[in-house]
Formats: C-alpha cells, structure tokens, sequence
C-alpha cells in the first residue's frame, strides 16, 4: 500500500472560548471533523483526561497520639476518621512531580480552627485550598500531623503493609485520588463546510482541581493517546497532515458575516485613529502602549483582551464601551481590514 494515493482528512479548527477559560475550567470546540469521529475522539479524550493525568495526594498520615484511624484525638473536637476524610481533600500542586512531606502543628490555646493553610509543605508542594477546614482545636488542646505526598494517576487504595494492621511508626495510610481533573463532558453537533452539513462539531468541558489549567491537561491526554497509538503502527506511518488541509471557508458567508458587522458604520470611521472617539488621557495612553491606535483594531479585539491591557481597569473599560457604543460600536467585530478597502472602491 506504499505507492498508494490516500484520500485526505479534514484537520479540524481548535478554539478555546475565552470568556469561560480559568485556571480551573475550559471549553474546548474543535471543528469541523469528519463524520463519526467527534464520538470517537470526545470519547477518547474524556477516559483519558479522567483517568490517565498525572497528580498528586496524601497517601499516608502520622497524627500524633493516634495509631488507628478510628481513635479519637484528645483535645480536638473531631475524632481521627473525621480529620482523616478532611485531609483527603487537600488539593497539592506538585511542580517537580517528586515524593514530598507536610507538617502540621497547632496549639489550640484558646481553641481555633486548624486549616490547609497551616500546613507547612516541601518547596515542591504547593497548597491549593487553603481555606478547607482540617479540625477544631478544643481549648489548651493540640494537633501535630505529619503528612506522605505522592505522585500517581487515576485512583489508589491505602497501601497497607500485608500482615500487619497497626504500624510501629504509627502510619495511616490513606487512599488517594491523584487525577486533578474532577468532571469532562463532551457533546457533538453537526456542522456544516461549504454545502456539506454531515461534519461533526466537538465541544469538551474541562473542570481540574485548579492544580492544572484545562489547557495543560489536555496537551498531557492528547500526548498520552499519541504515544500509546504510536505503538500498534506496523509500518511508517501515513503522512496525512502533508496531503490534509483546513476546509476553506465559504467566501460568500464571511462576506455576509462583514456586512452585517459593518452595516450603518461608515468605513472612513473603521481605519480612524482612536482619537476620534474622545477617550480620557488615561484610557487613551494605555490603548495606545498596547498598539491599539486605530478604531479597527480596538473593535476586532475581545473584552477578555482589552481587560488584560496593563494598567487598563474596570472604570476605562466602561468608559471606552460607553463611548463605542454611541458610535455603533463593540468588541469582538472581527472585521477584515481587506473587506473595508473592497467596500470603499465600490
């Protein structure tokens, strides 16, 4: 099948829909695709982005006092299964993927609330949820904890010793989600390139646990698939991507899309610079020092981007919103510089 001439795929468009995107959530669309293959690819992505990405948790436990998870803990108010369910909700950031300790030492005094914020943890290990509660200290009463943070993916049963239920050392062992992606869900629609509307449209909802962007986790899973695909391939593999192209788009459509953006709005105005439009010295300046001088380019950019100019805050962006509007004017037009200089010939 050497000299053979393949049929092409369609590569699809990825597109991450900024406004949702977080340091924890993100939607992922991925058109158009050929038919069938939104299922086949949603599928795979969500088994893998759920089970296959790597992660840290707290696999064992020292509490001072205890040697057994069903003990109660003199002068703290929750007995030690209740502690130990809490600690297994601490979310740890791993940045150098290694083995690691965290210690805990409270003395209540007056009592207090104990918190993942008084922990203290290896340079490596970063705390996520600070704010989650670990216990309440009763008065005069202490809590010394000593906790085992190891990598791993999917989920992992307490990795108790065979044969012996207490431990010399007085260990718990714990067991352990490490996956830091907590929900994926996906949906295909059909989509339509050029006048074939049979195309799959692929959206995937991506929630971590904050320790890893959506965006990191997938490159891991789609790295994942890859390698292990890479491995039931028999011969070279096919050069799809070199005879592939992304689908063109129907011309008559975006013109149609431009015109309707444009309608009413002079195009002298568009190719102005931003002056015309009277914003305060402060709003002015700042647009200015990111490169947005003409009225085109400030109406092509999104409200995400404006928001993210330094030194560009919620008051100038309200103002400069209020101001574009009275001239017909929004964010995220996306008009085409080219489309503006056919139209004004015409």
């Amino acid at each position: 099948m050497q000299n053979k001439e393949y049929q092409p795929l369609t590569i699809p468009r990825l597109t991450w829909n900024k406004e949702t995107l977080s340091n924890s959530f993100g939607e992922l669309v991925a058109q158009p695709l050929d038919p069938g293959f939104g299922m086949t690819f949603g599928n795979a992505l969500r088994r893998v982005l759920l089970g296959g990405i790597e992660g840290s948790a707290v696999t064992a436990v020292i509490i001072k006092g205890v040697n057994n998870e069903f003990s109660t803990l003199p002068g703290v108010v929750e007995d030690a299964m209740q502690v130990i369910l809490n600690i297994k909700e601490i979310i740890v950031r791993n940045v150098s993927g290694k083995p690691g300790k965290m210690h805990l030492l409270v003395k209540g005094g007056k009592g207090r609330t104990v918190t993942v914020a008084d922990i203290q943890a290896d340079e490596h290990l970063e705390l996520i949820n600070k704010d989650h509660v670990l216990a309440q200290v009763a008065l005069n009463g202490s809590l010394e904890i000593e906790f085992f943070v190891e990598p791993g993916r999917g989920y992992q049963q307490a990795q108790w010793p065979v044969g012996t239920a207490l431990q010399e050392d007085n260990k718990i062992y714990l067991d352990a989600m490490f996956s830091p992606v907590r929900n994926v869900t996906f949906e295909v629609e059909k989509t339509r390139v050029g006048r074939n509307i049979d195309y799959d449209k692929l959206k995937i909802s991506v929630l971590t646990d904050g320790t890893e962007t959506p965006v990191d986790v997938m490159h891991y899973a789609v790295s994942i698939i890859r390698t292990q695909l890479e491995h039931f391939l028999a011969a070279p593999e096919i050069a799809f991507n070199e005879i592939s192209t992304h689908p063109v788009e129907d011309k008559k459509e975006v013109t149609e899309m431009q015109d309707s953006a444009t309608k009413g709005i002079p195009v002298d105005l568009l190719l102005k610079p931003i002056d015309v439009l009277e914003f305060s010295v402060r709003a002015h300046n700042c647009l200015v020092n990111a490169g947005i001088k003409r009225i085109i380019d400030l109406v092509n950019l999104s409200e995400d981007d404006v928001m993210k100019i330094k030194n560009f805050g919620q008051k100038s962006f309200d103002e400069v919103k209020e101001s574009m509007k009275g001239f017909g004017l929004a964010f995220g037009m996306n008009i085409k510089e080219s489309s503006l200089k056919k139209s004004g010939k015409e």
